[in-house]
């Protein structure tokens, strides 16, 4: 992780991983974590009980799916999932997004995945 008082150049700290479904913490503020992930295919359906996620899509586009409808997004936009909303996302295409959540918030919400659930605390 950074310095707090140095910038953090989001193009090179995804250039430092290539593997997909597993963010990474960039920086800290509030208790809530900034994350950098790539994905690419079909991630779990899953919900969180209490933390509430924001996707900025950096590079890319991809869908978030609910049970009931899809929210497509692309480069520069963003989504909020409120906690207790099942969801997965969906990218056809390698997708690079920021993720804004509550500090040890597991990717996969309520669900243990030995391949998608990324370890609490994983930095670059």
């Amino acid at each position: 992780m950074k310095n707090p008082i140095e910038k953090i150049e989001i193009d090179k700290e995804f250039a430092l991983f290539s593997e997909y479904w597993r963010p990474k913490i960039i920086a800290e503020l509030n208790d809530q974590e900034v994350k950098l992930v790539k994905f690419k295919g079909e991630f779990v359906w899953h919900h969180h009980d209490i933390e509430d996620e924001l996707f900025l899509v950096w590079r890319g586009s991809f869908r978030v799916e609910f049970r009931d409808h899809i929210v497509e997004l692309k480069q520069s936009e963003l989504i909020v999932v409120l906690h207790g909303i099942e969801h997965r996302t969906v990218a056809d295409k390698e997708v690079e997004v920021l993720i804004f959540e509550p500090q040890a918030t597991r990717n996969t919400g309520d669900i243990a995945d030995e391949y998608f659930t990324t370890p609490i605390g994983a930095k670059i």
